[in-house]
């Protein structure tokens, strides 16, 4: 039996291009992994038949093939070239479709689990266009820290890690269709606009994280608080454009984040939101004005890739 840590993520800053041709859109986002989690237990042995059982306490999670972990331990198997009667249990602490990567790294968790399971690892690459296979979000949780996302979000390449910070998650309950968002996102801009400000996220990326002059501030500010230097820059996400004006109550969860933030937004397409701080105090005295609000609202913190890596597995 292995057991792991399914730790959860958030956008800092997320920007829609055109749609692709398979249907998806072009992105541009900078994933942060941070330390909310849920457990993924799984027991595997070898046998002549594949058996799968997944078993999950929350009622919102299919406990079947539509099952995000139960799909990724099916198709790893089948990479592998391994038979086997595996049983996944979840135990569910985080919101199910909140914009956070629950689900996805749900995925990434059984694969990791699977594979300690059964002594074998699929090589690097391998786990990698299996995990893009299985979501756009699953390959990050095979990178942790903080990564730069294209593509459609599956293409994940490491950043250098921001600094800790204080995190105030708020849980609104509310639900946001992400294919109807980017519905309405494709009617606001023409593509080639789309394509401009992808590249410019990109391009403001890169200046943030060399420590180079040329966005604001002088270098060595940059090369300290490469956050900073986005923020500064217009750091957004584009989903909120769509989303706040169908869930109002999103707007004024964001303000009561954004008071003595460094930076505060809505994650992924949501419902959830986060802040950013640098002190515990200032983290507490935003979970109270969100729960003021109705809101559940969780404190935690970012965390880096090498913790990531040291603490996944329990």
């Amino acid at each position: 039996m292995t057991t792991v840590r399914s730790y959860s993520k958030i956008n800092l800053g997320l920007h829609i291009g055109p749609p692709r041709p398979d249907g998806y859109h072009h992105l541009a986002t900078i994933y942060q992994t941070i330390e909310l989690h849920d457990l993924v237990t799984v027991t595997a042995n070898v046998a002549g038949e594949t058996h799968i059982t997944l078993r999950c306490q929350h009622p919102g999670v299919p406990c079947d093939e539509r099952n995000t972990a139960y799909k990724a331990v099916a198709m790893a198997l089948d990479a592998l070239e391994i038979k086997a009667v595996v049983e996944i249990t979840i135990n569910k602490r985080l919101p199910v479709q909140g914009g956070i990567g629950a689900g996805s790294a749900n995925a990434a968790a059984a694969i990791l689990a699977l594979e300690a399971e059964l002594g074998r690892q699929l090589p690097a690459n391998d786990r990698l266009a299996l995990a893009g296979k299985v979501g756009s979000d699953v390959p990050m949780f095979f990178v942790g820290g903080t990564m730069l996302g294209i593509e459609r979000g599956e293409e994940t390449f490491p950043l250098p890690d921001l600094p800790s910070f204080h995190i105030v998650t708020a849980f609104p309950g509310v639900g946001v269709s992400t294919p109807q968002a980017f519905r309405d996102w494709d009617a606001r801009l023409t593509q080639s606009a789309e394509n401009d400000r992808l590249g410019e996220f990109r391009r403001r990326v890169a200046m943030a994280f060399a420590g180079q002059p040329g966005v604001s501030g002088k270098a060595g500010d940059l090369a300290e608080e490469p956050l900073l230097a986005l923020v500064r820059t217009g750091l957004e996400n584009d989903f909120e454009t769509v989303v706040f004006p169908q869930q109002p109550s999103l707007r004024a969860l964001k303000s009561a984040l954004e008071e003595g933030s460094l930076y505060a937004a809505l994650s992924g397409s949501g419902s959830s939101l986060f802040g950013l701080y640098r002190t515990e105090e200032a983290a507490q005295a935003a979970q109270q004005r969100v729960r003021s609000l109705g809101c559940e609202a969780r404190q935690t913190r970012t965390l880096p890739r090498s913790e990531y890596w040291a603490t996944i597995f329990v």
